[in-house]
């Protein structure tokens, strides 16, 4: 691997680690594009680059994933009744949308991923909290969120935190067991998407992947992003947040342009 894309690799998996722990949103929304863009620079295959970086990214997210739950878990502020419930969902979802994702076109995925992630950012930039006003719905609503969560979490190589977060809140579930329930149901969903991503690419010929999964750039993003991830985690208590929300927001309104730029051009 070219020395050039193995430094990208550390730095975004550094940046994307730090930006997890400071503002509390997974880093699948700025690796995939930003792995995109490195890949597409060494010649790997048009049709293939956005499929190889949202399994990366999701696969990266089976390793940060763990040392958030156990931090979680410890201050007892993990739902575990509520995992339970959605699990079951969230692991059917994503490893049926990974398998949609293998199917479908290049363009497609980075079009949707371009929308979605410009709207999640739109949404960043224009609201506040989370009105608890609702009561949580019954084992089979619980098991259809869990669904959608898993399934659009894997279509976009994340962890779910910006479904999973928004929907607890709005269901009279406190904002700190929110969010650690949603890093807890980060792992089953990057768990079913790595393994959606490596069957639905069994055919592909690229060195050093499995399936989908570009082992090289999992290890160099994974090991950066979890010493990062402890330093975000403290500057948050010392930085604005609410203006580096509104800042990240906007860089990731640039993301979805470039995403949907690429997809006009596919």
């Amino acid at each position: 691997m070219d020395i050039s894309l193995i430094l990208g690799l550390l730095a975004l998996g550094a940046a994307t680690g730090f930006l997890a722990g400071l503002l509390g949103i997974g880093g699948g929304m700025v690796t995939v594009p930003f792995m995109t863009m490195l890949l597409g620079a060494q010649g790997f295959p048009a049709a293939e680059t956005v499929k190889v970086a949202i399994a990366t990214s999701l696969t990266t997210i089976v390793f940060t994933s763990m040392s958030s739950v156990r931090a979680h878990h410890r201050r007892g502020a993990v739902r575990w009744d509520l995992v339970r419930l959605l699990a079951p969902g969230i692991l059917l979802g994503a490893l049926c949308a990974a398998q949609l994702a293998g199917w479908l076109p290049a363009r497609w995925l980075a079009a949707f991923f371009g929308v979605f992630v410009g709207y999640s950012a739109l949404k960043m930039l224009r609201s506040g909290a989370a009105t608890a006003d609702k009561p949580l719905p019954g084992q089979g609503l619980l098991f259809g969120a869990g669904s959608m969560i898993g399934a659009l979490s894997a279509l976009l190589g994340a962890g779910g935190g910006f479904i999973t977060v928004p929907f607890l809140a709005r269901r009279q579930v406190p904002m700190h067991h929110a969010v650690a329930t949603s890093a807890a149901c980060g792992f089953p969903i990057a768990l079913a998407g790595t393994l959606g991503y490596i069957w639905a690419g069994r055919g592909l010929s690229l060195p050093g992947s499995v399936g989908y999964v570009y082992l090289p750039a999992l290890v160099c993003i994974a090991s950066a992003s979890v010493l990062t991830a402890p330093l975000g985690a403290r500057a948050a208590h010392a930085l604005p947040t609410a203006t580096l929300r509104k800042v990240f927001a906007v860089v990731l309104l640039a993301l979805a342009a470039y995403m949907l730029s690429r997809a006009a051009q596919a």
